[in-house]
């Protein structure tokens, strides 16, 4: 796992590139979408932590009216909005703008390991996340290959346009449905773009270190080469846990001794 060509943003930590081992487990073909998630809720009751504090981050160019709502400052194309969460992706009165099979987004860390728990899964590990996204394609860029569009046909949801105004009518603008692009060879679908999703970190970080970073993968709707090209398999952010925004979403995991499968969430791969 790992990488270390032209691309690479040493504060990431992708680097170096280093063999690792995992055990055998199943993972979702798809990211969580916001109609599973609502089943999760509708089931429990559970409230995110966007709807507790009450806002959460929505990207400029998918708002009516961007300017009404304050920029986060060093990213203003990231708005705070009252009342966005996973019910209204684009704030109130959003609740149908967004498909229920896309991915569910404005959920924190501690948010997805709520459906874990729920579900009888778990969020996948670094290792896992990774070996599954390459779909046995040792040490290239993307889960299909090294060229980013083969035949000049997309292969994952990014972002068009000259970041951060989008001006391209063919491409995507937000998240698009989670089956959206073929599979990789494991039949595992939008491992990159579309959603960071959230992950646990290696058992040795986990017991040694305190901090309440944790790792999401796979980049989203809003990597571009003329800004990030973290759409990549090896692709990883720190973020906080409780970090709620519009292009952050997760995805299970199982066990592969401990949990038989199920259809409980989907079918898994």
């Amino acid at each position: 796992m790992g990488y270390e060509g032209p691309e690479i943003v040493a504060a990431d930590g992708e680097a170096p590139v280093r063999p690792a081992r995992v055990s055998p487990f199943s993972i979702a073909p798809a990211a969580v979408t916001r109609a599973e998630f609502c089943a999760f809720v509708e089931a429990t009751s559970y409230v995110t932590a966007a709807e507790r504090f009450g806002s959460s981050f929505v990207f400029h160019a998918c708002l009516s009216a961007p300017d009404d709502h304050p920029a986060v400052p060093h990213t203003p194309w990231w708005r705070e909005l009252r009342g966005a969460s996973w019910r209204c992706p684009h704030g109130p009165g959003s609740e149908r703008a967004v498909p229920e099979d896309h991915p569910v987004t404005h959920v924190g860390w501690h948010d997805a390991m709520a459906y874990c728990r729920w579900s009888g899964t778990r969020l996948p590990t670094e290792e896992e996340w990774e070996f599954a996204a390459r779909g046995g394609l040792e040490g290239r860029r993307y889960p299909w290959g090294d060229d980013f569009m083969p035949d000049g046909e997309p292969r994952c949801t990014s972002f068009a346009g000259a970041f951060p105004q989008p001006n391209n009518p063919q491409g995507y603008l937000g998240t698009t449905a989670v089956r959206t692009h073929a599979p990789n060879a494991y039949g595992l679908y939008q491992m990159t773009g579309n959603v960071w999703e959230w992950c646990l970190r290696p058992s040795a970080d986990r017991k040694s270190d305190r901090t309440d970073l944790r790792p999401i993968r796979g980049g989203s709707h809003l990597c571009h080469h003329s800004y990030c090209s973290r759409y990549r398999t090896s692709s990883r952010l720190m973020a906080p846990a409780a970090t709620t925004a519009g292009h952050i979403g997760f995805r299970v995991a199982r066990d592969g001794e401990k949990y038989p499968r199920t259809g409980s969430v989907g079918d898994c791969a």
